[in-house]
């Protein structure tokens, strides 16, 4: 399994930006790597089991996930368990730390097994900079929105 870690600070507190990541469905708000986002499979708009697809900028390509880990105000785990993109199996975690009143540290963490067997394992080494990059633009982008709201 491969692993790609991104860290962000952002000035605003716990709360303000567990609000952001709290609403799953809305994650287009801040991610310019999607054209948009929804709930599927579910009513839950958030929590354990809440459901919801992201189409890419691309215009072709999807991803759904659903969440399996939720400990509200400190960290969520997603499952990424269908869509277009070549894995087997990944997971993004979203851990928050706060660092005082109104400073939270953001530790997005992304496991992932590519498809095709050897020849995907063998292009992890190409895959992983293109996650980190595009994880960096979610980042950034959730700082961004968070900020600009206090």
């Amino acid at each position: 399994m491969a692993e790609v870690i991104v860290k962000s600070v952002v000035h605003a507190s716990v709360s303000e930006v567990w609000a952001s990541w709290d609403d799953f469905g809305n994650i287009e708000r801040f991610n310019p790597n999607l054209k948009k986002s929804f709930l599927i499979e579910s009513s839950k708009k958030t929590g354990l089991g809440a459901t919801r697809q992201c189409d890419f900028s691309d215009g072709k390509n999807y991803i759904q996930e659903r969440i399996v880990e939720y400990i509200p105000q400190k960290k969520m785990v997603v499952d990424i368990y269908n869509g277009t993109v070549p894995l087997k199996s990944a997971t993004a975690k979203i851990e928050l730390n706060p660092m005082n009143n109104n400073t939270t540290q953001v530790i997005f963490t992304m496991n992932f097994v590519p498809k095709m067997g050897l020849l995907g394992r063998l292009l992890i080494p190409l895959m992983k900079p293109q996650f980190r990059k595009d994880i960096s633009k979610l980042v950034d982008g959730n700082k961004a929105h968070v900020e600009m709201k206090i």
